[in-house]
């Protein structure tokens, strides 16, 4: 085959594409990625990781300011936001070069520049009005997603800012408005005020991060305004009016409207797919709200095209993504074994503080699906490991099915529950059932043994609560 000829086209290089083509080079499959703007894709460079890196930051800052509850004096503790920014980019940047490197490292060829699909087994790059012609008998796309935009609430960049914007303010609000109340916009809520900004959250639906566990949803509300946030469910934002300093918003709720004056105002509304100018126009794809649908092994409507990733349909998730990159590939090339995605092990992780995280159904969508249900609950004030920590808020519960011992999902709230809700994505990808778990030996001083509490909560039997 010649250098524009490949086995496996992927065009875009996020966490969906860039994983996608190095499972195809590891597996024998001549690869080459398109990238129009940076390897990593919007994960790496203006998403998950940057954000991540700016609420450490803020977490070491608010462990400073409380220094004296744990016996620590520290002397008039402050932040240089341009600093903290600098090291987010700094992060983004290095690991975006590390994909580089791993694409290197696994031979696989990547373009610069802008892909579309230009007949069978084809894609057309562009660069600098330069075209080059590819081939492929598969192409996988994997263009991502970009943040949603409402009419009237158009964001400029400068008073109204986009999730790319709060990356990297140029000043530090004194006062600042959220649309939307999701993981981005919770996240970028939790950031701001954490550095002192008069922070407001408004939610259209009747409560904020509305895809969790009802229960979690309530207590991570009491949590944001015992800390000093405004939280404002089922209201809308009907306008929006900017100066060269500030905006007004009109927020209506409960069937009043009432102007609300901000420095600054992030639009967190949503994202919609990235399927403009990548040639979809005569092919077969189908699409549902602008997202291409897919079967179970990531394939199109036309025949020897795939789509992963926050292309398709959600939950639009950067490790879901890879996930299926590496289903998408792996059914391509004929490995053994290969088992389409469940979404049901999906688990989804909230960076505020206090942190959210959670896997399978709610306790309300099990009850909706005609399970009967045992339901467990155990809080981090009864952790011995959390109270050292100084974090004793927080929850642990679980759902399991009362007739057959299932795991049906688990929802947490509190300190590093990211990190703990893996174990219970292992526990439902091996369907495991309430006597596994209890059988498990948990390691102590932890706070995974409240994820044992829990468990023995839903059957009656916890110990230390």
């Amino acid at each position: 085959m010649s250098d524009t000829s490949f086995d496996v086209i992927v065009v875009g290089a996020g966490p969906g594409g860039y994983v996608a083509a190095i499972r195809a080079a590891q597996l024998g499959l001549k690869t080459a990625v398109v990238e129009r703007e940076h390897l990593g894709g919007i994960c790496l460079n203006w998403g998950c990781i940057p954000t991540k890196a700016l609420l450490r930051s803020a977490d070491v800052y608010r462990t400073f300011k409380h220094a004296k509850d744990y016996g620590l004096s520290v002397q008039g503790a402050s932040f240089d936001l341009d600093a903290i920014v600098k090291r987010s980019r700094g992060v983004a940047s290095q690991l975006s070069g590390g994909v580089k490197h791993l694409l290197k490292k696994n031979k696989v060829t990547v373009f610069d520049g802008q892909g579309k699909l230009a007949g069978k087994g084809t894609v057309a790059v562009e660069k600098d009005g330069k075209v080059t012609s590819l081939a492929a008998k598969h192409i996988i796309l994997a263009t991502g997603a970009r943040a949603r935009v409402l009419p009237g609430l158009e964001p400029d960049g400068n008073i109204v800012w986009t999730y790319k914007n709060a990356l990297v303010p140029n000043t530090m609000p004194k006062s600042l408005l959220v649309v939307g109340s999701g993981a981005i916009g919770i996240e970028f809520a939790s950031f701001y005020h954490a550095l002192g900004a008069d922070v407001t959250v408004v939610e259209v639906m009747d409560r904020i991060v509305p895809a969790e566990d009802e229960e979690i949803s309530g207590l991570l509300k009491k949590s944001l305004e015992k800390q000093g946030l405004k939280i404002m469910t089922k209201a809308g934002v009907k306008g929006i009016k900017t100066s060269a300093t500030n905006a007004v918003v009109s927020v209506e709720q409960n069937g009043k409207v009432q102007d609300i004056t901000v420095d600054r105002v992030i639009l967190a509304v949503g994202i919609q797919p990235n399927v403009e100018g990548i040639g979809l126009e005569g092919t077969k794809i189908r699409q549902d709200r602008g997202f291409i649908i897919t079967n179970e092994w990531c394939e199109t409507d036309e025949p020897g095209v795939y789509a992963i990733g926050d292309l398709t349909q959600g939950p639009w998730l950067a490790h879901k993504a890879s996930h299926e990159g590496v289903i998408c590939v792996e059914k391509i090339a004929g490995v053994k074994g290969v088992h389409p995605l469940n979404r049901a092990t999906i688990p989804g992780c909230t960076y505020c503080h206090p942190q959210v995280a959670s896997v399978g159904l709610t306790e309300k969508k099990a009850k909706e699906a005609g399970y009967e249900v045992k339901v467990g609950r155990f809080p981090f004030v009864g952790n011995g490991k959390a109270i050292a920590l100084g974090e004793p808020e927080g929850l642990i519960k679980t759902v399991f099915d009362a007739k057959t011992g299932e795991l049906l999902g688990a929802h947490m709230i509190g300190a590093e529950v990211t990190e703990l809700i893996q174990g219970y994505g292992i526990a439902k990808t091996l369907e495991t059932t309430e006597e596994d778990l209890m059988h498990t030996v948990f390691p102590h001083p932890t706070l995974s043994e409240m994820m044992h509490e829990s468990v023995l909560d839903a059957y009656g039997r916890a110990i230390h609560f």
